[in-house]
């Protein structure tokens, strides 16, 4: 049957879509963490956006006020928990779309005791638009973004110009964007792009050390094992 009077939109998004369904040890922890570690918010068309209208307190949501850190995209948690762990004195709010990871990394957090990460399931770009003021992130941490190979989908690749200018206006005046990833023509976009931003300013003036905190994930690992170099930049608000 036609669909003129019901066409199916479907977003362009900065990830690939992956299965929801969890193993036993997820639903585990899924059924029994989930109230302590998951925040919900507004949804817009999809159960993984974010309505632009949606707002959050903070201080509220943690129970204390405190600095603020953002993941984008954090998978099962392995550097997720291992920076939390290593800043407690950080609220981190982290943004990943598919459940089965949020179950994953909820079990790792609180197998490490772990309390100062809360979890939104949702995609991170809406999420630091709607739910992030200006001047209110003190970390951002984005980890090995999907690297979207193919040229007719580097739109889809979560650091962009527009992307840029909205992390300059959430950015901290001493706050600071992490970036890493394992491939090299994405870690030269990433600079092409950051670089020429007038709201950004390299760190490092070039490719930066990694991170004391961050954890070698499987990840990680595997790229490594490939024969690919990993690239960290570090970018800050400029002026």
């Amino acid at each position: 049957m036609p669909q003129s009077d019901e066409r199916i939109h479907r977003e362009v998004v900065s990830f690939v879509r992956r299965s929801t369904r969890m193993n036993p040890s997820q639903q585990r922890a899924w059924d029994t963490l989930r109230e302590t570690y998951v925040v919900e918010v507004p949804r817009g068309a999809s159960h993984t956006s974010i309505s632009p209208d949606a707002r959050l307190d903070w201080t509220a949501v943690f129970g204390r006020d405190a600095p603020l850190a953002v993941e984008i995209g954090g998978g099962t948690g392995h550097a997720l928990v291992a920076l939390a762990e290593a800043h407690p004195e950080l609220n981190v709010v982290a943004f990943e779309v598919f459940v089965p990871s949020v179950a994953s990394t909820m079990a790792r957090l609180a197998r490490h005791g772990v309390t100062n990460v809360r979890i939104i399931i949702g995609d991170g770009v809406e999420g630091l638009a709607a739910l992030l003021p200006a001047d209110s992130v003190e970390h951002l941490w984005t980890f090995f973004p999907d690297p979207w190979h193919k040229s007719r989908h580097h739109k889809r690749r979560l650091v962009s110009t527009e992307f840029a200018a909205l992390v300059a206006t959430r950015l901290t005046p001493t706050g600071a964007w992490h970036l890493a990833t394992d491939w090299e023509d994405y870690a030269e976009a990433m600079r092409e792009v950051l670089d020429e931003h007038l709201g950004l300013a390299n760190v490092h003036d070039d490719w930066a050390p990694r991170l004391d905190e961050r954890p070698v994930t499987k990840y990680e690992r595997r790229g490594m094992d490939a024969g690919r170099t990993i690239r960290d930049l570090t970018y800050r608000r400029a002026g």
